[in-house]
């Protein structure tokens, strides 16, 4: 993961991905004035979004869309410094983040940094179950961390201690709820076509006990019920996407015998 600059250069590069952003770039563009630089890395916008980063002094790349974990590597990549703050486009710095962040990088104590994610969904900030405190490591010393190549629920990889900051990354997670749906049924595609490529099979069981699980864990252990009608809804949507994860992967298994 070595890049070959100043280890001690905590200068900050923000990295957003972005697609049709103009909705929410701007609130995320204007919570990011801690930063040295922002890239922005599109993959064809046809909205306003080049515009509202330009506006915001960011840099703008083009990059055709390769998966989400290797399209936040490629604009990771773009940075000039080694500390980079990857965030999305629909996702916002709180205060106490910002200043949590600020204090951090004057005498780095680690090569990376998480923090929690706060979901708003249905109008409501979610403080419990699966919306909250939703762990992220979005900060790090690009010598030390690289997102992995996942094309769906990518994360960093470290080669390093991770330390918690305060303060929450704020996430406005759907515009609608009939877009949220829209996006829930491509993300389950995408894990099914990753785990069937991986050659994983879905146990008729995993249809009735995973999503039943989940709902345990989330909505009645972590206190989901807490966060009212949105919090059921939310967990709700979450337990029907672990069963179309494994419905979609068996459609899979079942197609390729039927072509075999």
């Amino acid at each position: 993961m070595e890049h070959g600059y100043d280890s001690m250069n905590t200068s900050l590069s923000a990295v957003i991905i972005t697609y049709n952003a103009e909705g929410q770039l701007d609130a995320c563009l204007t919570s990011l004035n801690l930063a040295d630089e922002i890239i922005v890395l599109d993959s064809g916008s046809s909205d306003a979004t080049q515009k509202i980063a330009e506006r915001h002094g960011a840099q703008f790349h083009h990059q055709e869309w390769l998966g989400y974990g290797a399209q936040k590597q490629a604009g990771v990549e773009l940075a000039s410094h080694d500390w980079v703050l990857c965030i999305d486009a629909d996702e916002w710095l709180s205060k106490d983040l910002s200043a949590s962040i600020r204090t951090a990088l004057e005498a780095p104590a680690q090569q990376a940094y998480s923090f929690s994610r706060c979901n708003r969904f249905m109008g409501r900030w979610l403080r419990h179950g699966e919306g909250y405190p939703d762990i992220s490591l979005r900060l790090f010393n690009r010598r030390h961390a690289r997102w992995s190549d996942d094309p769906i629920h990518e994360k960093v990889i470290a080669d390093c201690p991770v330390e918690k900051l305060e303060g929450d990354l704020m996430h406005e997670s759907e515009t609608s709820l009939e877009a949220y749906l829209e996006k829930q049924n491509r993300y389950t595609s995408l894990q099914a076509q990753q785990m069937y490529e991986q050659g994983r099979k879905a146990a008729s069981g995993k249809l009735v006990f995973n999503p039943l699980f989940r709902f345990t864990r989330f909505y009645l252990f972590r206190l989901g019920f807490l966060d009212g009608l949105p919090g059921l809804i939310h967990i709700s949507i979450g337990c029907f996407n672990t069963f179309m994860k494994y419905a979609k992967l068996m459609a899979l298994h079942q197609a390729g015998n039927k072509s075999a």
